[in-house]
């Protein structure tokens, strides 16, 4: 009984945050088309935005990719296995996300 409760209360809550989120946003959006702001202010850069998110999971995965195989390299070499993958994990993971930000900086352009 409790195996099919546990995924029944994360979809409930998972719908109510969902829900709550979205009725907000409306009366947000309809509040302020009553008080005359232009429509416009509601376009995002949906492609811009996809886009960074790419960039930054393939960076981050292309980072955690090479962490594993460091891992594997300083465990050969004698290092603790705990230390190594969870070290070589993290440390490239973040020059993945720290490459992924400078990449992204560079495709958009400042304006000025």
């Amino acid at each position: 009984m409790e195996g099919i409760l546990i995924p029944f209360f994360f979809f409930a809550s998972l719908f109510g945050i969902l829900y709550v989120f979205y009725t907000t946003r409306n009366r947000e959006r309809l509040a302020l088309i009553e008080k005359g702001a232009d429509a416009k202010i509601f376009k995002t850069a949906g492609s811009q935005t996809f886009g960074r998110t790419v960039l930054s999971f393939s960076l981050l995965s292309i980072g955690i990719g090479f962490g594993v195989l460091m891992g594997s390299v300083f465990e050969a070499m004698g290092v603790v296995e705990e230390v190594a993958y969870t070290s070589c994990i993290f440390i490239f993971g973040g020059i993945g996300f720290l490459s992924s930000f400078f990449a992204a900086k560079k495709l958009v352009p400042e304006k000025d």
